[in-house]
């Protein structure tokens, strides 16, 4: 796919943490500053700068590298140029859950800072530093079973053999996604009525598509970059 680079990973793989932060010119934190402020106004102040992974050196066992600010990924984001002075490349985690009714799908909200309105492979977020152990290493495994249970309601006992598959990265915005296969024993009405209880408000809707359904739901134009990727380095998808 155009823009899109697939990294193969073993099951295996390692994260770890081995850089600190880079320090910044002041002229690009003030830019960086500009543009936190103009997305603060435009959300309604809903932005929190947290911590996130950014990877600097991939290969399929081991991924290294620091912890950045959220601010200078959002600012990335509106302006890729600033790609040459930040060098930030997000780690986000991303579920490939299949249940024996076919995969879960969710639509991302229409005000998302990234992919706005598309369908992705649920759950999904940023590498944060609640998942750092000893020695740096990073637990991305944890990472998505947090998010699995925000954004879906879903309990680790509820899902079984999670495996990282490969790492695609969004070429124009320097975008890492992890995907973890998962499988669940549950239905796609027993998931439904579990996120509808007790998962947040990440998507509107989520759905579950079948096998069969697979490849023309993947043919509309609203469908996640790394989605389609994922599905095909598990085999249910044709290239």
């Amino acid at each position: 796919m155009k823009n899109w680079r697939l990294h193969r990973v073993t099951a295996s793989l390692m994260v770890r943490i081995t850089e600190p932060m880079p320090d910044l010119t002041a002229p690009i934190e003030a830019e960086i500053d500009a543009i936190w402020r103009m997305e603060q106004s435009r959300l309604g102040n809903v932005l929190f700068n947290g911590r996130v992974f950014s990877g600097d050196v991939i290969t399929p066992e081991l991924v290294t590298g620091h912890w950045t600010e959220y601010r200078r990924i959002v600012a990335q984001l509106r302006r890729p140029e600033l790609y040459e002075h930040i060098r930030i490349r997000p780690l986000a985690v991303g579920g490939v859950i299949q249940s024996p009714d076919g995969f879960i799908f969710g639509r991302r909200q229409p005000k998302a800072v990234y992919q706005a309105g598309e369908w992705q492979l649920p759950p999904a977020g940023n590498v944060d530093p609640t998942c750092e152990g000893p020695n740096g290493e990073v637990n991305v495994t944890a990472m998505l079973l947090t998010e699995l249970g925000e954004e879906l309601g879903l309990t680790p006992d509820q899902v079984h053999s999670p495996r990282p598959i490969a790492i695609v990265e969004h070429l124009d915005v320097h975008i890492l996604d992890l995907g973890i296969a998962l499988h669940t024993p549950l239905t796609g009405e027993q998931i439904l009525t579990i996120h509808q209880a007790s998962g947040n408000t990440e998507y509107d809707p989520i759905r579950i598509v079948p096998l069969a359904d697979l490849a023309t739901f993947m043919a509309q134009d609203n469908i996640t970059g790394q989605a389609p990727l994922f599905l095909q380095t598990l085999g249910h998808l044709s290239v």
